[in-house]
């Protein structure tokens, strides 16, 4: 028989991975629930437009990307690379801007991007995004990057937040008409991808990783220079009520993140350690009028979740594991007894195992078990447990009706 193996980019999480994992998806739940943010489920599956509008047909997640494919009717469909998108077609499909005046949400779940497999980034992969609709004041976008901090803080990572304004549809034009003018000065240090987008959406060429471009474009105009009035209050305010909440950022003019809909605040929170980015949003205050809703003001930011988790050093520890070993015909007073364990919060495994004490004992050590839970004829018939600490050698026997909270 063939062995099987998982497909490319795609892979299974398992022993401390997954610890690491569920720690940090865990820790970021419950700081999202301190901002009051409320919980939705979205399909893994869009149709293929509604990324097209939304990211932007000539980004490289459109172009390149994504899991694109037709269901029996022949419609396009495809496999979520982000769910900024698709937290919007929910917002405007459930009409949740008619229920309260402002709409805090969040997601987790896997996102799917065809792209070169490497450390911290898969095919499959996961994500945390928070969205907030229906604020246009920067206290939104300051409470958003203090919880990108907060997160960063609480899982002791250390890592740089990048703040940038790339602005509105009243000033962009004018900076995109002199990044133009710029770039055909540089064009012979462009890279073929980028020979293309400098016509078709030139500020895509500030976030090209490629080094010849990224020499190329140092001296380039800078979007904080062409900034409207209100973008600059914007960005402006948002810098003071950073400083207020004890934010640490550092002005990156050059960031423009790599999708479309983007709109005067966007952020990144990349790794000191990795050099990669974490962390990343901003504002995109048309995109819900553009997928066919009101006029509404957003921010948002998305967590991968494999990435974090690679900086991970140390899991905080583990609740102890009570392992019940049974000898003799005692099965049902262990589980008895199991069952007392578990109501009292207890971790614990049942040996399944029939052998002597010592071949018990070993068994106990493999799985790492803190304490073992020794259940003879004599345990049964005087409702007894022996309970032995395996790190310290330890052992008493307590009585079953006396078994409590403080006792173990």
């Amino acid at each position: 028989m063939a062995e099987f193996q998982s497909v490319r980019g795609f892979h299974d999480v398992l022993g401390e991975d997954l610890k690491r994992f569920r720690y940090v998806s865990d820790s970021i739940r419950k700081l999202l629930k301190l901002y009051n943010f409320e919980e939705i489920l979205l399909p893994v599956v869009e149709y293929l437009e509604v990324f097209q509008r939304s990211i932007g047909e000539i980004t490289d997640i459109v172009q390149k990307e994504m899991f694109v494919f037709q269901d029996r009717k022949g419609r396009w469909l495809a496999l979520r690379p982000e769910g900024t998108a698709g937290a919007v077609r929910a917002y405007i499909q459930n009409k949740l801007y008619a229920l309260k005046p402002y709409t805090k949400l969040f997601y987790e779940g896997p996102m799917f991007r065809y792209e070169r497999p490497q450390a911290g980034r898969y095919r499959q992969f996961h994500q945390i995004g928070a969205e907030v609709f229906g604020i246009q004041d920067p206290q939104v976008d300051a409470e958003m990057i203090d919880l990108v901090y907060t997160v960063l803080s609480k899982l002791g990572i250390p890592a740089t937040i990048e703040i940038n304004s790339i602005g509105c549809r009243v000033c962009r034009p004018a900076y995109r008409e002199a990044l133009s003018e710029y770039l055909e000065k540089v064009v012979g240090h462009l890279c073929d991808v980028c020979m293309d987008r400098k016509d078709k959406n030139p500020l895509r060429v500030l976030d090209c990783k490629v080094d010849t471009c990224k020499s190329a474009v140092k001296d380039a105009p800078k979007m904080v220079d062409y900034l409207c009035q209100e973008c600059r209050e914007h960005y402006n305010t948002l810098k003071s009520y950073l400083d207020k909440l004890s934010v640490p950022y550092r002005e990156n003019h050059y960031l423009v993140r790599g999708l479309d809909y983007y709109t005067k605040t966007v952020f990144e929170a990349v790794s000191d350690e990795l050099g990669i980015t974490l962390i990343a949003g901003g504002r995109y205050d048309y995109l819900v009028e553009e997928l066919g809703g009101p006029p509404t003001p957003a921010m948002g930011f998305a967590v991968g979740i494999e990435r974090l988790s690679m900086l991970i050093k140390d899991l905080p520890q583990e609740e102890p594991l009570y392992m019940v070993l049974p000898f003799g015909d005692v099965m049902d007073y262990a589980l008895e007894v199991v069952k007392k364990l578990r109501e009292m919060g207890r971790r614990v495994e049942l040996s399944y195992r029939k052998a002597g004490l010592k071949k018990q004992l070993e068994l106990a050590n493999k799985l790492k078990a803190d304490f073992v839970v020794i259940i003879g004829e004599d345990e049964k018939k005087n409702r007894r447990i022996t309970l032995k600490d395996m790190r310290t050698g330890k052992q008493e026997t307590i009585n079953f009706p006396e078994l409590v909270h403080e006792t173990l």
